[in-house]
């Protein structure tokens, strides 16, 4: 009983004093995209509250592979934490044979931040004004149009991937190391299109500098409410997102966790 006790007025007294110095937020990926975006919304707001700087450091390579494995072997002290979602955390164990980290064993959620869906965009100077024009422009030219990535096993990777399997249609694939260099390529019709998260591609959209051909979740977005589903459109139970949480190394203090999770949980 005394040690329960014990356990539970320091681990008070350890999320009181936290964090005193500090705290690095590892992004997997480059600056510019949906991950780093997250990190540093979630930690200017965070150093307010907690009156530590909290340092954005990115961490890119392998598809989110460098960072993640850096992050589950850090000092689990609660000063390193990351931004890991469905690309480090959930599809590279299907991608990979062996991964340095494993997503559940080596990590601690702290909690959920989003949920975005990806949105079918292409450059204004490609022939199609509908999701209907481009499968066709593409069964038309196999192989010939080409879509930029976040790398290799990404989500916009394996959207387009299961749109080219359902359609029967040939697209070429140019993988960059993060949706802003591949979001910028479609920019500078460097490829000809993208299944770019909202948050990557909506100013663009809005702006008229990609055209928006449909959005791959199961209902529309209210922020382009005519913007039809990628089912609506004929290809029936479609659907490709990506999600984002905060992670910190297994082995954080719960206590430090919770006070974590509190204060992000303010900024959601």
């Amino acid at each position: 009983m005394f040690a329960l006790l014990l356990a539970a007025c320091c681990g008070g007294v350890l999320a009181q004093g936290y964090p005193s110095k500090p705290v690095k937020i590892v992004v997997p990926y480059p600056a510019g995209g949906y991950f780093d975006v997250v990190g540093r919304i979630v930690g200017h707001a965070l150093s307010e509250s907690l009156g530590q700087p909290m340092v954005v450091e990115n961490r890119v390579g392998a598809n989110g592979i460098v960072g993640t494995d850096f992050t589950a072997k850090a000092a689990p002290d609660g000063y390193t934490i990351m931004v890991g979602g469905i690309g480090p955390h959930a599809i590279n164990v299907s991608l990979y044979s062996k991964l340095p980290y494993d997503p559940v064993r080596d990590f601690l959620p702290i909690i959920f931040v989003a949920e975005q869906p990806l949105i079918v965009v292409v450059n204004p100077k490609v022939d199609a004004h509908s999701l209907k024009d481009l499968i066709a422009l593409i069964r038309s030219r196999p192989g010939q149009l080409s879509y930029s990535s976040a790398g290799a096993g990404s989500t916009p990777h394996l959207a387009a991937v299961m749109l080219s399997s359902i359609e029967g249609i040939k697209l070429n694939h140019v993988p960059f190391k993060g949706m802003a260099p591949a979001v910028t390529a479609v920019l500078g019709g460097v490829t000809d299109l993208l299944f770019g998260t909202a948050s990557d591609v909506l100013q663009h959209v809005k702006s008229g500098k990609l055209r928006a051909l449909a959005v791959a979740s199961t209902r529309r977005i209210s922020a382009l409410p005519n913007l039809p589903t990628v089912a609506e459109l004929g290809v029936p139970n479609y659907e490709a997102t990506a999600w984002f949480a905060f992670f910190a190394p297994a082995g954080t203090p719960p206590e430090i966790v919770a006070k974590l999770n509190a204060e992000i949980g303010k900024v959601l």
